[in-house]
């Protein structure tokens, strides 16, 4: 999980943490976002595409699973008939520290990601970690990115 203190309205952090189109800007690896209807929402879906030069270019549908106007909005990429956990985001807002987080997950679902990682299994422990890093670096530039976007616009 990454977290950062963010000096601006709550209203204009929310506005900022639920474009999902926005961590593009910031990260190595993600594309864009496109929503399958209206967003955002519970029970929602849209559409990430991503790129990894390990495994090239790959889209996922991605199922909103929590979501408080205001509090926190995360998503998992799965299947909605598959239970497992392929990957995701949450992010949580608390309005008195004017804090945002987020924290990312990988599990047994589907995720783009999980192929890479299966091919660790004949690689070296230390070329498996690079994936893990680079999700972090690409979570520390998103929220850090948000910290400005949300500050500069109060």
């Amino acid at each position: 999980m990454v977290q950062v203190d963010i000096a601006a309205p709550l209203e204009r952090v929310w506005a900022v943490v639920t474009d999902i189109d926005l961590p593009a800007r910031f990260s190595d690896e993600f594309l864009g976002a496109t929503w399958n209807g209206d967003g955002p929402g519970e029970g929602l879906s849209f559409v990430g595409r991503n790129r990894h030069p390990a495994i090239g270019e790959w889209e996922v549908e991605s199922f909103v699973d929590c979501f408080e106007e205001g509090r926190s909005f995360g998503w998992a990429t799965v299947d909605r008939v598959n239970p497992g956990r392929g990957g995701g985001s949450t992010s949580t807002l608390a309005q008195e520290a004017r804090a945002c987080g987020f924290s990312m997950s990988m599990g047994p679902g589907p995720s783009g990601f999980r192929s890479p990682s299966r091919r660790c299994r004949t690689r070296s422990h230390a070329s498996c970690s690079v994936g893990s890093l680079e999700h972090h670096v690409n979570m520390m530039r998103t929220v850090e990115g948000i910290k400005t976007i949300a500050e500069a616009t109060s």
